[in-house]
């Protein structure tokens, strides 16, 4: 079972909601090639108002995920100060219970 998660909220500047879309979409690959990533969601919570929540079975799979590439992207994009209205914050969450398919 997962026990630890990463939960970063993003909130898009104005006009920039496709753009954050797209960026998430395309860092599915770079999250596929990590081996320490159990699962992985890049999910809009409303117009403007996106998120990124992904689970690991261990720390350093975590830790490995926050100095991965979809990381180092995504702060790339944040440095840029053109896409996101505020830098994201990154929380770091402890799973208690979940259910998955067998």
């Amino acid at each position: 079972m997962s026990k630890f998660a990463l939960y970063v909220p993003l909130k898009a500047k104005p006009g920039k909601e496709q753009e954050i879309a797209e960026f998430l979409r395309s860092a599915l690959p770079l999250v596929d090639a990590e081996g320490g990533t159990v699962s992985w969601y890049a999910i809009q919570e409303g117009p403007s108002s996106f998120a990124i929540f992904d689970t690991f079975d261990d720390e350093a799979g975590r830790e490995a995920h926050l100095n991965g590439k979809v990381a180092a992207a995504l702060m790339a994009k944040v440095k840029d100060g053109d896409l996101f209205a505020e830098p994201p914050q990154i929380y770091k969450l402890d799973i208690i219970a979940n259910k998955l398919p067998a």
